[in-house]
C-alpha cells in the first residue's frame, strides 16, 4: 500500500510540473468557431505566425505583437472551414489556400457544397486583401496540405469529408438507402508557373474511403507519405518523383477522425489516432504492425485535435490531443501523453483544464528557443491560446 501511495504522489507530481511548464498566452478571445489552424512566415520577418480559417475569414496574427489581420472574408454563403501554408517557391514567405462553403450534408450538389481557392499575395498583407482564385473541388471540402511531389515541385492536396451521394452520417430524414455512394475522392492539383491565370489540373490519388476526416504528411528524400483516416480505417497513400500510389489499408477496421505520426527512439515510427470520427478515445499502433495497438485514453467528448511532437527534449515524441466538448468531468482542454523510451507505457499529463474547447492545434517554435509550442483554437470557448514551452 505505501509503495501504491508513493507512486500515485510521483504521478501527481510529474503532472503538475509537465502542467506547469506550458504557459498560456490568449492571443484572441473573439474567435468565432476557429475551424483549422496552420503555421508559416506570412510576412518574410523569418519567424512563424499563426494562420486561422475562422467562420467567415481567413486571418493571420503578426509574431511578437499577435496583431491580427485579414487575408480574405465572405467567400462563400456558408463557413470556412480549412487552411493550407507554405512557402512553395521559396521567397520565404508562405502560399495560401483555403477551402470554404462548409455544408456538410449537402454531398450532391457542389455549388451548394465545397469550394477551394488559391489566394493570390497584395502588395500590403497588413492592409489589402488577397485575392481568391476559385478552383475545382468536390462537395464537403473539409481539410487540405500543401505536399511536396518531387525535388522542386508542389500540390495542393485536399480531402472531402464524403463521397458523393453519402448520406451514411446524415441525419435519419436526409438518409438515402438508394443512393450508390461514391468513395471521398481526395484531389492533388498542380500548381501551374502562373496560378492567377493558368489551369490546375489535378489528379485522382484515392476515393476508397466513404468518409475521411483528416490526414497526415511525412516528407523524405525517397518519398511522400500521407496517411489517409477516415471511416473505414488507415489508408497509405504514396508519392515518388511526381506520380502517386495506393498502398493499401496501414490501419483497417477501426474508424479514424484524427492521425498523425510519431517516432520513438531509433526512429521506430509510431501512428496515433482519435477514434471513431469525432470520438473519443486515443489510441497508439506500431507503424510495421497494426496488431500491435494500445489505448491511452477513453474520455474525450468529440476529439478533435491531434499532433506529435519532442516538445520534452526527450529524445522522441509525445503526443498532444484536445478534444471539444465536455466530457465524463464536464470538462474540455488539452493533454500531453508521454511514453518511455519503448513505448510501451504513456503518463498523460494535463495542458488545459476547461479553458479551451479544442478545435484544432499545430505544434510550433514561435519564439525560436529550440521548444516547440502549442498553438490551439477553441471552438465553443472562442479562444486562440499560445502555450509556450516553459520546460528545461
Amino acid at each position: 500500500m505505501k509503495a501504491i501511495l508513493i507512486a500515485y504522489g510521483l504521478l501527481l507530481v510529474l503532472t503538475k510540473m509537465y502542467a506547469q511548464e506550458f504557459e498560456a498566452q490568449t492571443i484572441d478571445n473573439q474567435v468565432a468557431i476557429g475551424y483549422g489552424l496552420a503555421i508559416g512566415d506570412v510576412d518574410g520577418d523569418k519567424k512563424a505566425d499563426v494562420i486561422l480559417a475562422d467562420k467567415k475569414q481567413f486571418v493571420w496574427y503578426r509574431n511578437g505583437d499577435w496583431k491580427k489581420f485579414i487575408i480574405a472574408e465572405n467567400l462563400t454563403e456558408f463557413d470556412n472551414v480549412c487552411i493550407a501554408a507554405r512557402d512553395i517557391d521559396g521567397d520565404g514567405k508562405v502560399e495560401i489556400a483555403v477551402g470554404a462553403q462548409w455544408n456538410p450534408s449537402e454531398t450532391k450538389d457542389d455549388q451548394k457544397s465545397g469550394s477551394v481557392f488559391y489566394l493570390i499575395r497584395p502588395q500590403d498583407i497588413t492592409t489589402q486583401k488577397w485575392t481568391p482564385i476559385r478552383l475545382h473541388h468536390e462537395p464537403t471540402t473539409h481539410r487540405m496540405r500543401w505536399v511536396k511531389t518531387s525535388k522542386n515541385q508542389f500540390a495542393l492536396v485536399v480531402v472531402p469529408l464524403h463521397g458523393r451521394n453519402n448520406t451514411v452520417n446524415a441525419p435519419p430524414t436526409m438518409r438515402d438507402a438508394t443512393a450508390k455512394e461514391a468513395g471521398a475522392k481526395v484531389l492533388a492539383y498542380q500548381v501551374p508557373n502562373n496560378p492567377a491565370t493558368d489551369a490546375w489540373k489535378y489528379t485522382l490519388i484515392d476515393e476508397s474511403l466513404h468518409a475521411t476526416h483528416n490526414f497526415e504528411v511525412i516528407e523524405s528524400k525517397k518519398e511522400t507519405l500521407i496517411l489517409l483516416g477516415g471511416k473505414e480505417g488507415i489508408k497509405k497513400i504514396t508519392c515518388k518523383n511526381g506520380k502517386w500510389k495506393n498502398e493499401g489499408w496501414q490501419v483497417e477496421s477501426y474508424g479514424f477522425g484524427e492521425v498523425r505520426l510519431g517516432y520513438w527512439t531509433g526512429k521506430k515510427r509510431f501512428i496515433t489516432g482519435i477514434e471513431p470520427m469525432h470520438g473519443n478515445e486515443l489510441s497508439v499502433y506500431a507503424f510495421d504492425n497494426q496488431k500491435e495497438r494500445q489505448s491511452l485514453f477513453k474520455d474525450f467528448n468529440q476529439g478533435h485535435a491531434l499532433a506529435c511532437g519532442d516538445l520534452l527534449g526527450l529524445g522522441y515524441d509525445q503526443i498532444v490531443a484536445g478534444w471539444r466538448n465536455p466530457n465524463s468531468e464536464n470538462k474540455v482542454g488539452i493533454k500531453l501523453f508521454v511514453p518511455n523510451k519503448d513505448g510501451k507505457n504513456w503518463q498523460s499529463h494535463v495542458i488545459d483544464d476547461n479553458k479551451i474547447a479544442c478545435e484544432d492545434l499545430q505544434l510550433a517554435d514561435l519564439d525560436d528557443d529550440g521548444k516547440l509550442d502549442i498553438i490551439a483554437a477553441g471552438r465553443a470557448t472562442n479562444n486562440l491560446i499560445i502555450y509556450w514551452n516553459k520546460s528545461k
